[in-house]
């Protein structure tokens, strides 16, 4: 029935009104997301980026019309054979397009950033201190305002990772603008600025958002203006196919990233989907091989010289694999000690970002100036941290066993001079004064246990959590993974420092562990990042503990707050269906829920244009029972008389019946031939419910309308007496959009639909809205 959702932008009185509280851009997270109502209602609008848009339901349920039906039984082997063909071909090109896309990123970063740094060491060369952080502050500033202005201007979706919302779209959720092209185009123009500016944000969360972007573009056949109207591509007219192909994406993604193909395919799986198959498990490992080879071979084009700044490292981004030791009965006290200290600290870390994005939007409803200058604020005061801290470190002599090359103020190096004297180097320099990858390769550094002074990593650790709170949450591009490493890594070398002799592994491989734990006590990830981390750092032998770390740090984590994205959900308002109902929804019954909603409306089988209208005008749902008097004999249990139901029908193909005038004269059911001229099957899959074009005259306001041949015959049903967890259960594996609520017993003359469920019905914090005492009498609150 009403497509609703719990929102942001309005709110609702006592008497169910909608209120509004000025401009969509500028309200608050800090506002209740619905007010006390006795009815399962709310208006449909959530946070997509940093936009507030009206949202409803996906339909991936299949509607089993006649059309459809017909269609299937026609279909041809050789059409069959297209569209396997199709799938395999899209799942290729989003492999492609993905490792291409991520191989100009990384070359743009390295690239700009690296002159940049150039610069800043020639500065400091000369002694020109304060030239060098006017350079190094103004470059900076300059890339952050683009992002920023990019972001605010032409594609607020694009700002922050997108991962909340490519959630919610594979939940069952339409997120408007999401993966757009210009959403797409201003995601990879804003990361390159983000990260070269020097920001605490990484580009991996963008390159998830990016994947699944030209996913969606190549399912519709490009942008929503300029669509390449192949024959092929009707086959893919539907929300299940698209949704497939953005799982893909998700997972090419997470691959370009980190270049860990098995680790995408399991974040893919862990995090983001929510409907999974073992065909669409095929296809996600085959766009991610894909990706793989084009990241393989431009590295291998790279190791020529031929791309600038960018270096000569191979496929593994923080190979580790030279380290090899021993595991000691020990061990176990300081691999326990870091899990749960990634655990608390992750669950800190959560709570206090909530307060932060809080705080932000508060920041963001002020206007879009507000939101460019919060952006410049906080790249201003990054870039006076990153050049002015390492003057507090105290300068430490080169090794001369160690053969790289020390100092150096180069772009990247493990020991940069900075102001020190020649033969010394800054190792807070070493870490701040560089790309947060290079960051990450330094720390995760082996065979180094005296190249970071304790205080210097105690500096770089309450620097990095400071700007890792305030820096996700303006209007940039922003991904969580390479922040939360940094933090991570800091604190896990530094027990690496405490232990000492006491255990026999490496600082280098703390620090890999410690990055680990907090990523699994802030994200809850286990399976997917412990492969990630393996593809990583490729060492084999960190498999068995970091797999303990990250049990532990989930354990830990689960025990304070839901995770990151969980939360990030919940503030912007999407309302996404969790996979384990709340106990105390056992105790209440579908029914029940259907007494709180208003009455259904109902169509008959044939239907007079004027009562269609006039559902259409004074409804918002999205979809209506079709029911029909029976014309056979009542089984056992079923009054004379009774009314059947015929099965459900959509708003978008009423819609399009008035729009083709596709009426009749007299009151009759009509023949198949006369339906399939009028109606391609691939026609019905487009999403069409805009109904104020529509202009009907008086005498066809008279006509007659047979529904049957567009109604879904076999819509999903449940008994009234079912309880609310088993239906959450239903429909959340089964992707559906509306569940009918059917009596236990019919009687002669009452309607045989109680009521429909869609999600909003279903979310833990929408029923207490309505029973109240469910919270009193169970002491639990939704998330």
């Amino acid at each position: 029935m009403g497509e609703v959702t719990n929102h942001i932008g309005t709110s609702i009185n006592y008497n169910g009104e909608e209120r509004e509280q000025g401009d969509a851009e500028s309200n608050t997270l800090n506002q209740p997301l619905v007010k006390a109502n006795r009815k399962l209602s709310s208006t449909p609008l959530a946070l997509v980026g940093t936009k507030v848009s009206h949202i409803e339901s996906l339909d991936y349920e299949i509607n089993e019309n006649d059309l459809f039906k017909h269609d299937w039984r026609k279909r041809s082997k050789t059409q069959v054979l297209q569209y396997i063909f199709l799938k395999w071909t899209f799942a290729c090109l989003v492999g492609l397009f993905t490792g291409l896309i991520a191989t100009l990123i990384n070359l743009a970063v390295e690239n700009i950033a690296g002159y940049k740094l150039l610069a800043v060491g020639h500065f400091l060369a000369q002694e020109r201190y304060v030239t060098g952080l006017m350079m190094f502050a103004g470059a900076n500033l300059g890339l952050t305002l683009i992002a920023s202005v990019l972001c605010v201007c032409f594609a607020p979706t694009a700002a922050g990772p997108g991962i909340p919302e490519i959630k919610a779209y594979l939940n069952g959720i339409d997120t408007p603008n999401m993966f757009g092209a210009t959403t797409m185009f201003v995601k990879i123009i804003g990361s390159i600025g983000a990260v070269a500016a020097g920001l605490d944000l990484g580009k991996e969360g963008p390159l998830v958002h990016i994947g699944t972007c030209i996913a969606s573009l190549l399912g519709q056949g490009g942008t929503d203006n300029h669509r390449i109207k192949w024959r092929w591509l009707r086959y893919f007219n539907n929300d299940r196919d698209r949704r497939d192909l953005i799982t893909c994406g998700s997972a090419a993604g997470v691959c370009a990233a980190f270049r860990s193909p098995v680790g995408g395919v399991l974040f893919a799986l862990e995090e983001v989907a929510t409907w999974w198959r073992s065909a669409l498990l095929w296809r996600t490992f085959f766009s991610t091989a894909v990706v793989v080879v084009v990241l393989r071979g431009f590295i291998e084009i790279c190791k020529s010289g031929k791309c600038g700044l960018f270096g000569s490292g191979g496929l593994i981004m923080f190979d580790v694999s030279h380290v090899t030791y021993t595991y000691h009965v020990t061990d176990i006290i300081p691999v326990t000690l870091i899990g749960v200290i990634g655990g608390v600290l992750g669950s800190l870390y959560n709570h206090f970002l909530h307060k932060v994005l809080r705080l932000y939007n508060l920041i963001n409803a002020k206007g879009k100036i507000h939101k460019v200058l919060l952006s410049l604020s906080v790249s201003l005061f990054t870039s006076v941290c990153l050049y002015g801290l390492p003057f507090l470190a105290t300068c430490k002599p080169c090794d001369p066993s160690i053969k790289e090359r020390c100092p150096t103020n180069g772009r990247s190096g493990n020991f940069k001079q900075f102001h020190c004297p020649k033969g010394y180097y800054s190792d807070l320099a070493t870490l701040l004064l560089t790309t947060n990858v290079d960051a990450v390769r330094n720390i995760f550094s082996s065979n180094t246990p005296n190249e970071f002074s304790m205080g210097s990593l105690w500096i770089f650790f309450v620097l990095y959590c400071i700007l890792g709170l305030f820096t996700f949450g303006i209007a940039t591009p922003s991904g969580l993974f390479l922040p939360i490493i940094l933090m991570g890594s800091a604190y896990g070398r530094m027990l690496g420092g405490v232990m000492g002799s006491y255990t026999s592994i490496d600082q280098g491989l703390y620090a890999v562990l410690g990055a680990a734990s907090l990523m699994a006590g802030s994200m809850r990830m286990t399976v997917s990042l412990c492969v990630i981390f393996l593809e990583l750092t490729n060492n084999l032998l960190l498999l068995p503990i970091t797999m303990i770390v990250l049990l532990i740090a989930k354990t830990v984590g689960d025990s304070f707050n839901p995770s990151i994205y969980d939360i990030i959900l919940h503030l912007k308002g999407l309302p996404f269906l969790e996979a384990n109902p709340e106990p105390w929804m056992r105790n209440l019954s579908v029914g029940d829920l259907g007494d709180a909603k208003p009455p259904v409306v109902t169509l008959q089988g044939v239907e007079k244009v004027a009562r269609i209208v006039d559902v259409l005008k004074n409804t918002t749902h999205n979809a209506f029972p079709v029911l029909d008097e029976a014309q056979v004999v009542p089984q056992v249990g079923v009054a004379t008389g009774a009314i059947e139901l015929h099965g459900l029908i959509l708003r978008a193909h009423l819609v399009k019946v008035l729009k083709k005038r596709w009426f009749l004269t007299e009151k009759r059911r009509t023949e198949e031939w006369e339906v399939r001229e009028k109606f391609p099957w691939d026609e019905l899959a487009e999403r069409e419910d805009n109904f104020d074009d529509v202009a009907i005259t008086s005498s066809e306001m008279q006509m007659y309308v047979d529904l049957h041949p567009l109604t879904n015959t076999t819509p999903y049903t449940v008994m009234e007496n079912m309880s609310v967890a088993k239906a959450l259960v239903l429909f959340r594996q089964v992707g559906l959009r509306h569940l009918l609520i059917v009596p236990k017993i019919q009687v002669s003359g009452m309607s045989p639909v109680v009521g429909i469920l869609t999600r909003q019905d279903l979310r833990a914090y929408n029923i207490l809205q309505a029973f109240p005492h469910l919270e009193k009498s169970k002491g639990r609150k939704a998330h």
